[in-house]
């Protein structure tokens, strides 16, 4: 806390813009919202405020509550990758401590202190994040996928035959619940009531109340149920880890795990079948293959982050960030957006970003992220999987008829709507150990092939044939395959089994 009035500018709380300012209908200081009208274009605002700023820029949040947002790369992986200077507990933050922000602020379920491992700092911090790592270590990946493919075909399977579907409501937001649900132990809770509440306490709806005493409840059920029986997954792990977590705390990571993955992988998804649906280049390089789905996956990671910025980080002590005076006390929001698109980083927004994952899109510092790679395997897997099964899919409508519920946190794709051939469904039980064995090929041949079968040849001169013996002879010894020379001949060697 500071004994003079905060301020971001240096002016006073409550002064404005001189008569016949540009900055009038901004707030006090002429402060740019990130809320209200100003608001509706926050892509455009950021570039605004990048250009009058920097890279570390002064707003005003709900409430006219001061705050800055760091638009720049390099300081942004500087806020979160400094825990001597910034830390995310919420209780040092100075509007909060001189009662700016009130309990009914819109942006409190983001801002509230919570005794959990995102808020948490040194060794409680290592005791809780330590039990969530700990505990995701143990997922099998590969069953994981093989998951995400059998819930891929069964949602598929609901619409296929209609030749039209909404991708956002019938796919997207089912598949990341359906597998967290795997993931977490609980598959037997997934179900449209689950989704529905998790959506509606993203929403913030008059209900979100509600839907958050339906969530916590399964999750303090299943918590209390692997406290007395044990099994392979998630919760198990995480109330068996040497931290020792209290059932509270488990029940607590428990939902800020499902919160967190969901709405990222959500998000993740519509995000990249947009993509591939409206951009015929990104289409062709898929099919081309010269871009894969995971690499597409990443492009999106770079152009449309789920999570547009994060609440938020405070300065521990007076600092100094992209050349603003940082105040002890003061916020600063993770600017996740804004940064992926610094052009010092990323002078042609066009260029293809294949492979680099320095992103900001899953944080940094002692605060990453501890589950990009679900998100990843989600949408790796499940886009791919979808793609394969409607190759023929077609955005239903114009892109620019599409709908976005924008807030400062995230950007949500509202429907999807597509169309395709229509589709038989496909059996989702069948175990793949369990299908019918092909027909054997004949054996390959060194040499090459005739496409077509040859005639048969007659010969010019027909050679005396031996007499036929009264007893077949004993079976020869196979011959011993020649050692083969060159790396072709080695691979065919290994390929027939020598």
């Amino acid at each position: 806390m500071t004994p003079e009035p905060h301020s971001l500018t240096g002016a006073g709380p409550l002064a404005g813009p001189p008569p016949g300012c540009p900055a009038h209908g901004r707030g006090p200081g002429g402060l740019h919202r990130l809320y209200g009208p100003d608001a509706e274009d926050l892509e455009g605002l950021y570039e605004k405020l990048r250009e009058e700023h920097g890279p570390v820029a002064p707003v005003l949040l709900h409430d006219d509550v001061p705050m800055w947002i760091v638009l720049g790369h390099a300081e942004n992986l500087h806020l979160v990758g400094t825990p001597s200077h910034f830390c995310r507990d919420s209780r040092i933050w100075t509007p909060q401590i001189e009662g700016m922000v009130k309990p009914d602020h819109p942006m409190m379920p983001h801002i509230a202190w919570a005794p959990i491992c995102s808020y948490a700092e040194g060794d409680e911090h290592l005791r809780l994040r330590g039990a969530v790592t700990g505990a995701m270590s143990t997922i099998d990946y590969r069953a994981i996928r093989r998951h995400i493919n059998r819930h891929t075909q069964r949602l598929v399977n609901e619409f296929c035959e209609t030749g039209e579907a909404d991708l956002m409501s019938q796919f997207a937001e089912h598949l990341p619940m359906a597998i967290l649900c795997e993931i977490l132990g609980m598959p037997d809770e997934y179900n449209d009531r689950l989704v529905q509440a998790t959506r509606d306490l993203l929403k913030g709806t008059e209900t979100a109340n509600a839907s958050q005493g339906y969530v916590m409840g399964v999750l303090q059920g299943l918590a209390e149920r692997r406290r007395k029986d044990p099994h392979d997954d998630f919760a198990s792990h995480l109330v068996l880890h040497p931290a020792k977590l209290t059932d509270d705390e488990v029940t607590t990571h428990l939902w800020l795990v499902l919160m967190a993955a969901y709405e990222a992988t959500v998000n993740l998804i519509g995000n990249v079948i947009r993509m591939v649906l409206t951009d015929p280049g990104f289409r062709a390089r898929l099919n081309g293959g010269q871009m894969t789905v995971p690499q597409a996956v990443e492009q999106s990671l770079w152009d449309e982050p789920p999570f547009s910025t994060v609440f938020a980080y405070y300065a521990k002590q007076d600092t100094e960030l992209g050349g603003q005076r940082i105040r002890k006390g003061d916020g600063l929001l993770f600017g996740i957006a804004p940064g992926n698109v610094d052009p010092r980083v990323r002078p042609d927004l066009d260029a293809n970003m294949q492979g680099n994952r320095s992103h900001l899109a899953f944080g940094g510092g002692p605060h990453e992220c501890p589950g990009q790679d679900i998100a990843r395997g989600i949408a790796d897997t499940g886009v791919d999987a979808l793609l394969m099964r409607l190759p023929d899919v077609q955005l239903d409508c114009d892109e620019d008829e599409l709908e976005w519920r924008q807030s400062i946190s995230s950007r949500h794709l509202v429907e999807l709507p597509v169309r395709f051939e229509p589709k038989p469904q496909q059996d989702i039980m069948q175990k793949p150990g369990h299908a019918p064995v092909p027909q054997q090929r004949p054996p390959w041949q060194l040499g090459t092939e005739p496409s077509e079968p040859a005639a048969p040849v007659t010969p010019v001169a027909a050679e005396p044939q031996p007499a036929v013996p009264t007893a077949p002879p004993p079976p020869l010894p196979a011959p011993e395959p020649a050692r083969p020379k060159g790396a072709w001949q080695r691979f065919l060697r290994w390929w027939r089994g020598y």
